[in-house]
């Protein structure tokens, strides 16, 4: 099977994150794993699992994740399986205030978004989206969040 990790990257966490799910699948499928801007159109064709990650910026996937997934043409995905990840801040730290806590409750964070407009697209989810924690906006990763996202590739890899 083919699969495709696509993501975007400000700081280098979502990169982090997507290198070790491709990682972790490489053992039992042919991965690529690409920054969302270098995905050529193309690229898509006989993908049989697409994952998607971004980092969550104003409380939704970054621009230019947003841009690859409108790209998708309607019913593009049809018959791939597809999961969505993020990256944010963990909101059970005590400096975070409480009207940001208020904030993600009510707007939520990228890998939501993500896993609705890939499922829109024709996309069969395999697995709930998953938020990989970030210590500060730019890092870095909690421990144990590369250990955390292998483990989640392969209970996508158990779904398929």
């Amino acid at each position: 099977m083919r699969a495709l990790v696509v993501y975007d990257s400000f700081f280098g966490n979502t990169e982090q994150i997507a290198r070790a799910i491709g990682n972790a699948l490489a053992s039992q499928a042919e991965v690529e794993v690409l920054r969302v801007g270098d995905v050529q159109a193309g690229q898509l064709g006989g993908v049989g699992l697409l994952i998607v990650g971004s980092p969550t910026r104003g409380f939704r996937p970054s621009p230019a994740t947003v841009r690859f997934l409108k790209s998708i043409p309607a019913g593009g995905l049809q018959g791939v399986r597809v999961a969505a990840f993020d990256t944010r801040i963990s909101m059970d730290e005590p400096k975070i205030p409480g009207f940001l806590r208020l904030m993600v409750r009510f707007f939520g964070y990228a890998a939501q978004p993500i896993a609705d407009r890939l499922v829109k697209k024709g996309g069969q989810l395999a697995i709930p989206p998953e938020g990989f924690i970030v210590m500060e906006s730019e890092g870095p990763l909690k421990e144990g969040e590369l250990e955390r996202a292998a483990a989640w590739a392969g209970q996508i890899m158990a779904t398929l």
